[in-house]
């Protein structure tokens, strides 16, 4: 069993940062952030490697180039962190986690356990 913390969120203007984190209570093999805005489908956002120290990361298409998602190892804690913000980026924030084994994607299926989720406000 794991439990995940996550903070941060909150209101931003569009182009604004956001700046979440997610501590896990044990070590996890991989975690990923997760998102879902207003009658859509959850959706990945970026995924990293956390049994390693210098686990590699995954991003989605829509992210790339303005997330960016890296690891404390010591803590357990990863942090996503975004600029150039968009309305549609408004939702709630969900870290995710898997202690063991592939795979390790931005799907839904691949994490067994969830935070309880964080909102992201992004407006005009």
């Amino acid at each position: 069993q794991v439990q995940l913390v996550e903070s941060g969120g909150g209101s931003v203007q569009a182009g604004g940062s956001l700046r979440l984190s997610c501590t896990a209570s044990r070590s996890t093999y991989c975690m990923a952030w997760f998102r879902q805005g207003p009658g859509k489908e959850r959706e990945g956002v970026a995924r990293i490697y956390t049994s390693t120290r210098y686990g590699g990361a995954l991003y989605a298409d829509s992210v790339k180039g303005r997330y960016s998602l890296f690891q404390r190892y010591d803590t357990n804690t990863v942090y996503l962190h975004g600029t150039g913000l968009q309305l549609e980026e408004t939702a709630i924030y969900y870290c995710a986690a898997k202690l063991r084994g592939h795979p390790c994607t931005l799907s839904n299926d691949d994490y067994e356990y969830w935070g309880q989720g964080t909102q992201v406000t992004v407006s005009s």
